[in-house]
């Protein structure tokens, strides 16, 4: 099993259209993607990005080549200049509902070319996650990773994607925004990959996929999180004993292999009701609880919400116009 996969796909994350926007001299272009994760990648000099609300934070200077990853959806800006105290701030936002949508193909990855001159030049994409995240990997990751243009260089998935991209913006053909959003959805997967690499020195849920013993238990766990698994039956499928998978796996993940279990199971418990409209007794057992009473105990521990609030503010959510479907 593909385990960063699964992790997305039970987040429920969606591709989210931007359409072409300019970033021209004096403008600092608003992003505010609060429920996203986001991607941007600089193919000229000079493009700074202004996370930081306070007064005098420094803003992240991105260079040719750099890729920068928004790990925690956030409202930022893009601009030019180094001080955006100076410049017009204009907000990249969704359409009213009542304005004309942009002619963009559905359910690809977003862009957004900034361009002044021979100046600063972007590409940009996000990837919607609505929810907040429980699983650890997405807890875990800072809120931006910047992979300087030298270390892309040593990456060759990565490399290779983005000297693609460059070509295809810099020389435009029949397709190339089809290719475009293509390449930008690879860039991000090679991204992602980087960050989940096992790192040893790290500890979390990087660390445990360089475990055998760990990875093991990690993907037993998401092929079958519903399983009634004990840390009994767990150590005896991964071949160790009770004590030292516990010892193992508080060492390098910080937490329990049932309380990792929990958070799977919430997190599938979140994509079952807002995709379907299963009863609470169902999803319940579908998530490896005996009734809807003691699922919606943890759910409300752990969400903060209860799965009937939960559901309903997710319905009255789905009619903002900038939230993408489910997909099922």
């Amino acid at each position: 099993m593909d385990l960063l996969t699964d992790v997305f796909a039970q987040a429920g994350l969606r591709r989210r259209m931007l359409d072409l926007h300019p970033l021209a001299a004096g403008v600092a272009l608003r992003f505010p993607c609060e429920r996203s994760l986001g991607l941007h990648v600089a193919l000229r000099d000079g493009v700074f990005i202004h996370a930081g609300s306070a007064a005098g934070a420094v803003p992240l200077a991105l260079q040719a080549g750099d890729i920068a990853l928004m790990a925690r959806g956030c409202s930022h800006l893009l601009s030019t200049h180094s001080d955006p105290g100076a410049l017009t701030v204009t907000d990249l936002r969704p359409p009213e509902p009542d304005a004309p949508e942009p002619k963009v193909p559905e359910g690809r990855a977003g862009l957004a070319v900034g361009t002044q001159g021979g100046g600063a030049a972007l590409l940009s994409a996000a990837y919607q996650l609505w929810h907040p995240p429980v699983h650890p990997f997405l807890r875990e990751m800072p809120g931006w990773i910047v992979l300087p243009a030298a270390r892309v260089a040593t990456l060759s998935g990565v490399q290779h994607t983005m000297t693609q991209l460059i070509e295809e913006t810099r020389q435009p053909r029949l397709a190339s925004q089809t290719i475009v959003h293509g390449l930008m959805d690879a860039l991000f997967g090679y991204v992602l990959r980087e960050l989940a690499w096992p790192d040893a020195d790290a500890p979390g849920w990087r660390a445990a996929t360089a475990d055998p013993a760990v990875q093991q238990v990690l993907q037993l766990l998401h092929r079958n999180p519903a399983a009634p698994w004990t840390l009994a039956q767990l150590a005896a499928a991964v071949g160790v004993s009770r004590t030292a998978l516990a010892t193992r796996f508080r060492a390098i993940m910080g937490d329990t292999p049932l309380n990792y279990l929990r958070a799977l199971r919430m997190t599938r418990a979140m994509q079952l009701l807002t995709q379907s409209d299963r009863n609470l007794e169902r999803i319940a057992l579908e998530c490896g609880y005996q009734d809807a009473f003691s699922f919606s105990k943890v759910f409300k521990r752990v969400v903060g919400s209860s799965p009937r609030e939960f559901r309903r503010r997710d319905a009255a959510d789905r009619l903002l116009h900038w939230r993408l479907p489910p997909t099922g």
